[in-house]
């Protein structure tokens, strides 16, 4: 772990074992912290936050540019890592490593935007003054399906506001974490600035996030269950919270669309991360006019989707983080087609060689999906793309509403007018119009309803980091 610019060992002595999802091999190993390990890095944050604070915008934009530097230099051997930890193909894992590069860059450049303003007085002998100042330490805890980019995401815009922060990377994933707070040690951060907490055991190191006094924001990226949960534990310590959930995104496809471009553009976005991504399609609504075209070229274009290890020429699909992943991929394909879903293209596990000793499902399209199967209700995090004919246009939008998430969503519409309408009626915090990349470091990522609160990426991402401070002066 690394705690007050140091690398060290659990004080338990503890270890633990990391894989590669992809083989089952044993890749390493890295310290099984505990909540003692929390304090410390904790410790070392607050001691650090003061002298850090107080350095200025340009010294803190200075020491981001260099990591970002590192960061572009090491993309080969960081997308290597990635590749073996996570199991994504290594075309991935390098478009990962530059898109988090991207967020230290954006990031060094806005830290010296942070501005303050002077409000008018009704009376002649008064002024107000208005500074932003960063909240304090900041507490972050990290996914495993995009390992690298989620810690800069959240580095970039702490650091620049001047808030130290203390890592709990994901447990599958932790020595992608090691490789980037690596990035900030030769980048010469101060000792405390960053810090890293592993741990086999994620519960223990939330409860230190969510109670201790000196930790004064919490950021979260995982799963709605648990975010609800850290949520409500910092919000009862009136801690300042931001958390990006889970998703169940509706990908609409309506009568004025080509549907081939639409079905391209699906295909290419659900199998991305083997639909481990929270902005993955999860329901395509295809208006009838257009369904078997979009339906066709869905089977030609997934038929042609390659699954196997990262490593490998060719491989689109990589393995999903676990067999209880799998499970779940698995439950909710048998549910759909015992209630009369059809699966064109896959539908079943892979556990003939290669992929025996692999978390592997195939890339999957389900036609004939519809409410009351459990995919179209709950969020798969898996290589299935399931496609539901609509014949209502003026119904769609309330059946692409109709779910608790409120993430991201796509719109395929050649009509300016359809496409806006949509825009401004779907309850998502991002829509793509013809567009299945709405993403980016200048760009505000984050959700509505059970998919989260606040704002990653943008300048709107560093006022998460940021109180306001009001001066009266009486002259």
């Amino acid at each position: 772990m690394y705690i007050n610019g140091e690398w060290v060992e659990a004080l338990s002595g503890k270890r633990f074992d990391v894989t590669n999802p992809a083989t089952g091999e044993v890749i390493g190993d890295v310290p099984d912290g505990g909540a003692d390990d929390a304090r410390a890095a904790i410790a070392a944050a607050d001691e650090a936050f003061g002298a850090w604070a107080s350095t200025t915008a340009f010294e803190r934009a200075d020491l981001l540019y260099q990591a970002w530097q590192l960061m572009k230099e090491r993309t080969g051997e960081l997308a290597a890592l990635m590749t073996k930890e996570q199991g994504k193909p290594l075309r991935a894992s390098t478009n990962e490593v530059g898109y988090g590069a991207d967020f230290l860059r954006f990031f060094a450049e806005e830290a010296t935007r942070v501005t303050g303003e002077w409000l008018p007085s009704k009376t002649a002998n008064q002024r107000f003054l208005v500074l932003h100042q960063p909240v304090g330490v900041v507490a972050a805890i990290t996914p495993w399906n995009y390992p690298m980019s989620m810690l800069t995401r959240k580095m970039g815009p702490a650091l620049a506001a001047g808030c130290p922060i203390v890592f709990k990377a994901a447990e599958a994933t932790p020595m992608c974490a090691q490789a980037i707070i690596q990035l900030f040690h030769d980048a010469g951060f101060p000792p405390g600035v960053v810090n890293l907490v592993t741990a086999l055991d994620p519960k223990p190191i939330g409860e230190v996030f969510t109670t201790d006094p000196r930790v004064r924001k919490l950021t979260f990226t995982g799963s709605t269950a648990v975010g609800k949960m850290l949520a409500g534990q910092a919000a009862s310590n009136m801690k300042r919270v931001s958390v990006e959930l889970g998703g169940h995104a509706p990908f609409i496809v309506f009568p004025d669309a080509d549907p081939v471009r639409a079905a391209k553009g699906a295909a290419a976005l659900k199998y991305l991360n083997s639909g481990q991504a929270c902005i993955s399609p999860n329901r395509l609504y295809v208006h009838t006019s257009g369904a078997d075209a979009f339906i066709e070229t869905m089977i030609e274009r997934v038929s042609r989707v390659k699954a196997g290890p990262g490593t490998e020429d060719g491989v689109t699909v990589g393995p999903l983080v676990n067999e209880a992943a799998v499970d779940k991929v698995e439950r909710q394909v048998i549910d759909a087609l015992d209630k009369g879903a059809q699966a064109p293209v896959g539908g079943t596990r892979l556990i003939e060689a290669p992929f025996d000793k692999g978390h592997f499902f195939a890339p999957t399209l389900l036609t004939g999906v519809a409410d009351g199967m459990t995919i179209y209700r709950e969020e798969t995090f898996g290589p299935v793309a399931p496609v539901i004919v609509y014949d209502d246009v003026d119904e769609v939008i309330a059946m692409a509403n109709d779910t608790e998430y409120g993430l991201a969503a796509y719109v395929y519409s050649d009509n300016m007018s359809t496409a806006l309408k949509a825009f401004e009626q779907l309850r998502f915090g991002i829509i793509g119009i013809n567009d299945v990349n709405p993403t980016a470091a200048q760009a505000p990522f984050g959700g509505m309803k059970d998919s989260g609160l606040g704002r990653e990426g943008s300048r709107e991402g560093i006022r998460e980091y940021l109180e306001t401070k009001l001066g009266g002066f009486a002259l």
